[in-house]
């Protein structure tokens, strides 16, 4: 890594914090969320037709297993080589309609909102304006890149992961256009993430007549529950958390099945192993009932090690160019796919998107006022990286 490139400021070229605002609401217009197969197609048509309109060579990989479409868009400079990859996910996680609903597209003050704004349309716009940038320059950057725009994030990315490994043991750095964390901090270490089904299998019977006949899934399952969100320890980084449970037939019907899907999140390997045995070793505490519990680690923990800390050390040299002061994250418990390239060993910085609050929510947003200054950051990186 090295500065040496561009150093002039008559290279440097004029970001448009209110051009970058139309482009990025004009991908938010365009709703995705992640099991919509068609939805999610539908922003990649975009997201080709943008990066094909300049000059990238694009590669469209057909999704599987009912998702979309996986796009590669590689700068046309700088041959197969080993470059930069930058990651970004185009799948969103509110449902279709939104925009129309509980989270309609406005700007107050220094905030806009909209769904899949900052959690990662944002940050996935500023990457392809920076590199337009470039572009209009005339500019070739020491390194090639290559965009991955991910069609399943959200949901773990169960598809793409061995494109992903792939791509990123092909190149030198990764960079992630996740949204900033906390006033613009950026991820330099990530929770490790996993995920598991318990699935419940008790007796039925008349609520009234044959009560003692029966035996509860949902009893059962309410147990296993309590058992497991008692294993959170914050003090260890290690929580659990129960999100969705489905069960019953009938207000007047003991349940025969019930089933959770929970998520765990913990801070290192070590922690990793000891939960996951513990979780898959659950046993029901109904002798009556049966519980199966499936799942595991989903993504490895994240941890800064001296690569990362030497990459984010030279961002944060730039950003004093720039202007601002560039801070990470001790370690932050959202998963992204920045846990799969860092976990191989590539030096990988993470939440390079915009800024803003309220990921998932009916009142996500980001702040305009960071559209510039990241931007220049993901363009000076794309510059000085070598």
């Amino acid at each position: 890594m090295n500065d040496k490139s561009n150093r002039n400021d008559s290279n440097v070229p004029h970001i448009d914090a209110e051009e970058i605002l139309t482009g990025v609401l004009e991908w938010v217009g365009i709703e995705s969320p992640s099991h919509d197969a068609a939805a999610v197609n539908r922003m990649a048509d975009r997201v080709q037709h943008d990066m094909g309109a300049i000059g990238a060579h694009v590669e469209r990989i057909p999704g599987i297993d009912g998702f979309g479409d996986l796009l590669k868009a590689r700068t046309p400079w700088g041959g197969d080589g080993p470059g930069i990859l930058v990651l970004s996910h185009i799948d969103t996680v509110h449902p279709l309609g939104s925009i129309d609903d509980i989270l309609p597209v406005r700007r107050e003050e220094d905030r806009v909102y909209g769904p899949g704004i900052y959690d990662m349309k944002g940050g996935a716009y500023l990457a392809y304006y920076a590199y337009r940038h470039l572009v209009r320059m005339g500019v070739e950057t020491p390194l090639p890149i290559t965009f991955l725009y991910i069609p399943e994030e959200e949901v773990g990315s169960p598809t793409s992961r061995e494109i992903i490994e792939r791509e990123a043991l092909n190149n030198k750095y990764v960079l992630v256009t996740e949204p900033a964390r906390e006033g613009g901090k950026i991820v330099t270490s990530r929770k490790g993430v996993a995920d598991f089904h318990l699935t419940v299998k008790g007796r039925p019977a008349h609520a009234g007549a044959r009560h003692e006949d029966g035996r509860s899934a949902i009893k059962e399952m309410a147990k296993q529950i309590l058992r497991l969100e008692e294993m959170t320890d914050y003090e260890r980084g290690i929580t659990l958390n129960a999100g969705v449970i489905e069960g019953g037939t009938g207000i007047n019907v003991v349940p025969a099945h019930c089933r959770v899907h929970v998520d765990l999140r913990v801070p290192d390997e070590a922690s990793a192993e000891e939960m996951c045995e513990r979780i898959l070793g659950l046993t029901a505490f109904d002798p009556d009932t049966t519980l199966e519990v499936t799942g595991g680690m989903n993504r490895p923990a994240y941890n800064k090690d001296d690569k990362i800390a030497a990459l984010f050390e030279h961002a944060k040299a730039l950003a004093v160019d720039i202007g601002f002061v560039l801070e990470d994250v001790v370690k932050t418990g959202g998963g992204s796919d920045g846990n799969f390239t860092a976990a191989l060993g590539v030096p990988t910085l993470d939440g390079l998107g915009a800024d803003g609050y309220g990921a998932h929510s009916d009142y996500e947003h980001i702040y305009y006022s960071s559209l510039e200054p990241r931007t220049k950051l993901m363009l000076r990186l794309f510059q000085t990286l070598e």
